[in-house]
């Protein structure tokens, strides 16, 4: 069975902060959390706090943590660095165009700034797309994204065809064939 991944929380983090003040060991917070070791050690190590000027204030703040871990996520995403290209985007959506007919144009007139229609559906179903009720101009117009579960697929043989009710001659495989 597959964990699935979530990110730290801020009252995670604080906890972190906390223990770690407190000399507790990374495995130990870990465990406490519920979380993979290494989840912590590269907490430990990606949001550190360091100054030259201020050694004093060196080491793991929570809050500090957060906000490096936010801006981080912030910087992935390309519409909302680059004005133009969401721009553009967000004025083919408002004329009725899908994220894919979208992309697709962009990819067909080789744009020098493209995005794939993922990224635009991330677009349009994050916060800031959501404040411009961007989803209004979708086909299906939903205010949340649908994602497709799989039908389970029908049997291909008859139950009762099955290998388990083979004869016992066939099983044992005593004659060619078998």
């Amino acid at each position: 069975m597959k964990i699935r991944f979530s990110h730290l929380s801020v009252s995670e983090r604080r906890k972190i902060e906390r223990w770690r003040q407190a000399k507790l060991s990374p495995d130990e917070m870990a465990r406490r959390l519920g979380r993979h070791r290494s989840t912590i050690f590269r907490e430990l190590r990606r949001n550190r706090f360091v100054d030259a000027e201020l050694p004093d204030l060196n080491g793991y703040w929570g809050l500090i943590a957060q906000g490096k871990a936010d801006g981080r996520r912030s910087i992935r995403r390309k519409l909302l660095r680059q004005a133009k290209l969401r721009e553009r985007v967000e004025h083919c959506l408002s004329c009725g165009w899908t994220p894919e007919q979208i992309a697709g144009r962009m990819r067909y007139e080789g744009a020098p700034e493209r995005v794939c229609q993922e990224t635009i559906y991330r677009h349009i179903y994050s916060d800031e797309g959501r404040s411009s009720e961007l989803w209004r101009h979708l086909p299906s117009g939903r205010r949340r994204r649908g994602y497709r579960l799989r039908k389970r697929t029908s049997p291909k043989f008859a139950p009762e065809l099955s290998i388990l009710f083979r004869p016992d001659t066939v099983a044992r495989r005593q004659e060619f064939g078998h």
